[in-house]
């Protein structure tokens, strides 16, 4: 029997085409440069709060260390395992488990696949307008006003985009 394609509000993640590597500036690209993304929410039309599908092949990280001034963070491993690193150290999540990271904790985290597989997992956050991202290990900063938002250095130089 063949299956029916989903109409709205439903669909199949894989209808959407993944955002692949990151907006980093240069120096900062490359550990993230194999993830792929998927913006479930958005597809959605959801506006209050983000949904990735997120894919890590083995040796990706999901994103630099950093922490939302603004912006509840939650993560569940859906395939493959990941290890989260934040500033109490790291550990495993293998499917079925979950973080979470609250608004203007200060703990920097990311997520890397040590893997042989390739991990996936979804991402949730709330959208809030003055969300800055803090990248503690690096000389790097996200500031708040969604919109024409750019990377900086910490002190509030723009980096140039190459």
């Amino acid at each position: 029997m063949t299956k029916a394609p989903l109409t709205p509000p439903a669909l199949d993640p894989t209808s959407i085409d993944p955002r692949i590597g990151s907006g980093y500036p240069a120096p900062f690209r490359a550990p993230v440069a194999g993830r792929r993304k998927r913006a479930l929410g958005d597809a959605l039309g959801l506006t209050r709060y983000g949904v990735n599908l997120v894919e890590l092949p083995p040796g990706a990280w999901s994103s630099q260390r950093h922490w939302h001034s603004h912006e509840d963070e939650f993560v569940y491993v859906i395939a493959g395992q990941l290890t989260l690193v934040n500033d109490t150290g790291e550990q495993v999540l293998d499917p079925g488990m979950v973080a979470g990271f609250a608004a203007g904790s200060g703990d920097g985290h990311h997520l890397i696949n040590h893997g042989a597989v390739t991990a996936r997992y979804l991402e949730i956050g709330d959208r809030h307008a003055d969300d800055e991202v803090h990248y503690p290990d690096i000389d790097l900063l996200l500031p708040g006003a969604r919109g024409a938002r750019a990377f900086t250095h910490t002190d509030g130089r723009p980096y140039d985009q190459d």
